[in-house]
């Protein structure tokens, strides 16, 4: 009677001790080399990992427990369900950790490349449906049910789904083409034909989401994207040249004007935020106007969004200095005459 109940309960007891001061001990380590090595896990993925463990000695130690036990041959049906149930369990957690370990392996290889924290759910949810698939046909073959007529019968499931799901397979695989060519991602600044613009948001399985500067999402179908001509205002390079069109009065001295059109966007690119410091701003003239002689200030700020305070900035600063230096900026004047 003693080896039937006490050597299990011990054992159960012992697997649940053991299994707090693992979870423990590997949290710490894992946190720590979070830290160290900047893998950029959050807390609830590090939590995870270590309540998975947790899990598993848990059900190693119920095993135990149970092998441990002389039960009755009455109740044998019932103790290899559980073992079962067991094993099942154990898959179920092995197959949702290996899922998030390569999930967290490859967002900490997006991280390194781009510099960026972005979260691309497409890649997420193809490696977790591709992770639980396999899961799933070991849980039907440790059931004992025979695999092969469920996976003819998938395979002519899964063509026929396909037809019907032509525009989502589509959306599917324009995603993957737009991560895969890397010229679209997670954190980028980019304009859409149609008029849309902003940074990508997320990319998932069926559409891109893009947040526009006036804090709206717009949602995008990946097939559209691909279709369609798409500016990324941050590849080469964040860095772009910004064009500011400027007149003058015909009497103006042209020298003159383009000398303090230089000092006043040399000062703006030096002195405020987002202008590119060591840029050499310069001015050409181009166009005899019916009003001016018009020509263009090319500056160079540090992202797209910088274009507009920079360019506010310069405006300000040029139109007080023109006023100080006696620079006149011409506007049209439309004289009207009354018939009597």
């Amino acid at each position: 009677m003693l080896k039937t109940y006490l050597y299990p309960i011990v054992v159960f007891i012992i697997s649940i001790f053991i299994g707090f001061i693992f979870r423990l001990i590997f949290k710490n380590r894992i946190s720590h080399f979070n830290q160290k090595f900047n893998l950029g896990l959050s807390l609830k993925t590090i939590a995870f990992f270590s309540n998975i463990f947790f899990l598993w000695i848990l059900l190693l130690g119920i095993y135990f427990s149970i092998s441990l036990a002389e039960f009755p041959l009455k109740f044998q049906k019932i103790i290899n369900f559980i073992n079962k149930l067991l094993i099942i369990l154990f898959i179920i957690s092995l197959t949702w950790f290996s899922a998030n370990i390569i999930v967290s392996i490859f967002n900490f290889y997006i991280r390194q490349k781009t510099e960026l924290p972005p979260r691309v759910s497409i890649i997420e949810i193809i490696i977790k449906i591709l992770f639980f698939f396999v899961g799933f046909i070991i849980i039907l073959d440790t059931l004992d049910i025979t695999i092969t007529p469920f996976i003819t019968s998938l395979g002519i499931a899964g063509l026929a789904v396909g037809l019907a799901l032509q525009d989502t397979l589509g959306n599917l695989f324009a995603g993957l083409h737009i991560l895969m060519t890397k010229q679209i991602k997670p954190g980028d600044y980019i304009s859409i034909e149609g008029g849309f613009e902003g940074f990508v948001e997320d990319i998932t399985w069926r559409n891109t989401t893009i947040k526009t500067l006036a804090n709206n999402l717009v949602i995008i179908p990946n097939s559209k994207i691909a279709s369609s001509i798409v500016t990324n205002y941050f590849l080469p390079d964040k860095e772009l040249a910004v064009l500011v069109q400027v007149g003058v009065s015909y009497g103006s001295d042209l020298e003159k004007v383009e000398k303090v059109t230089i000092e006043v966007a040399r000062e703006v690119m030096k002195e405020f935020p987002g202008g590119v410091p060591d840029f050499e701003p310069f001015i050409r003239y181009h166009t005899f106007g019916d009003f001016s002689i018009n020509f263009t200030v090319i500056l160079r700020v540090q992202s797209y969004t910088d274009r507009y305070p920079v360019i506010h900035e310069f405006v300000k600063r040029l139109h007080k200095r023109y006023k100080e230096e006696g620079i006149e900026i011409p506007f049209p004047i439309r004289t009207v005459y009354l018939k009597q």
